[in-house]
């Protein structure tokens, strides 16, 4: 290891688990949702997905708000360009998905008519009027999204489970621990 690396900051590695206990939570609880009967089962994992949504989209936005205050580390200087141009990739689609998929899945809410009700606490206004068609649409483009979300998921848990055990770099645990 380089004594010069720099490691993740408590708040950053704080943003950086957090969304990830909560992607990897939605996307399963999204998949079940349009596979179960419908029902009470049904009701709730819509509005567990939805509300871990609307969370999801506060934190994104906090941490690039953070990021724009502590810019994160940068990546271990012996790192292959083509690597870093793939990591670089997958990150900003990542945070673009992390935004835009919440927002669909608004709009895609608003027009079928549901509430999208926030842990139980509170719920959001709608941002369209009830439109089939276009609930169709969103929650088709929703669908596709989160396939494409859940498979740059899986590139970045790979890139870093590459590094900790073929690299041997310290990428992994600079998230994990900060060292």
């Amino acid at each position: 290891m380089q004594t010069d690396e720099v490691a993740y900051g408590a708040t950053a590695r704080s943003f950086h688990w957090v969304t990830a206990a909560l992607v990897l939570t939605m996307i399963p609880a999204g998949i079940a949702m349009g596979n179960v009967p419908s029902g009470a089962l049904q009701n709730f994992l819509f509005d567990f997905h939805r509300s871990c949504g609307v969370v999801l989209f506060v934190i994104t936005a906090g941490r690039l708000l953070w990021r724009l205050k502590s810019p994160p580390a940068p990546i271990i200087e012996d790192i292959p360009a083509l690597q870093r141009l793939v990591a670089h990739i997958v990150h900003v689609l990542l945070y673009v998905l992390l935004l835009v998929q919440p927002i669909i899945g608004w709009i895609g809410t608003s027009a079928f008519g549901a509430p999208i009700t926030v842990f139980w606490l509170f719920v959001l206004p709608p941002v369209v009027g009830k439109d089939k068609a276009m609930a169709d649409t969103f929650f088709e483009l929703h669908e596709t999204l989160g396939l494409a979300m859940a498979a740059l998921v899986l590139m970045h848990i790979a890139g870093a489970l590459y590094h900790h055990y073929i690299r041997r770099d310290r990428t992994l645990m600079r998230m994990v621990t900060g060292a």
